[in-house]
């Protein structure tokens, strides 16, 4: 059974979103299920700070030993910080998907993240 916080908010694609100190900030990396599902990750594929996105568009990739996969934005915003731990680390996604396995941190366009899911929704999406 996955660890699915309920503080969190997420995606169908399974990546969360996590408030910060500053509310128009917010981290986001992929869910435990995801990291379960992909296995033993050995590289991650991150934007630069300044890039910006709309909810859904791809930021980056995630590549496990035996899959590469794409990373959706779950929120429209601009990236104003990555985690540089991952380029050496990218296992802390496998073993602290929720705390020191977040990918990057972006500020929220207006309206923004519509459409994310609770934890008890995300947990019907992964048939738990």
């Amino acid at each position: 059974m996955s660890n699915i916080p309920a503080d969190l908010r997420y995606t169908k694609e399974h990546e969360y979103i996590r408030s910060t100190d500053d509310t128009s900030i917010v981290a986001i990396g992929i869910t435990d299920f995801a990291q379960g599902e992909l296995g033993d990750i050995v590289y991650v594929e991150l934007p630069k700070v300044g890039a910006t996105y709309g909810a859904h568009d791809v930021f980056g990739t995630v590549e496990a030993v035996k899959a590469v996969s794409e990373l959706f934005m779950p929120v429209a915003g601009e990236v104003v910080e990555t985690n540089g731990r991952l380029d050496g680390e990218p296992a802390l996604i496998n073993t602290d998907p929720y705390g020191d396995g977040w990918m990057i941190k972006v500020r929220v366009a207006a309206g923004g993240d519509a459409g994310l899911l609770s934890a008890i929704e995300y947990k019907s999406v992964v048939g738990e």
